[in-house]
């Protein structure tokens, strides 16, 4: 009964950072800032960590079934 609600969460953890490093990804390849206004370096860190640790996430709610 409890593996529905980890396995939406651990689904959603892992869309989310997986596309969140995708999409920093393209825009750091094609030379594009990653966050209006803000410096290139420290948007890109804070988008990749936010990444990482969201499919970090992720795996440890699928993990935990």
């Amino acid at each position: 009964m409890e593996s529905g609600p980890a396995i939406f969460a651990g689904a959603v953890f892992a869309l989310f950072g997986g596309a969140l490093l995708a999409w920093t990804g393209v825009r750091l390849r094609r030379r594009e800032p990653v966050a209006q206004g803000v410096n290139q370096v420290a948007s890109a860190t804070l988008a990749s960590v936010s990444g990482t640790v969201a499919l970090a996430l992720g795996v440890y709610c699928l993990s935990r079934l």
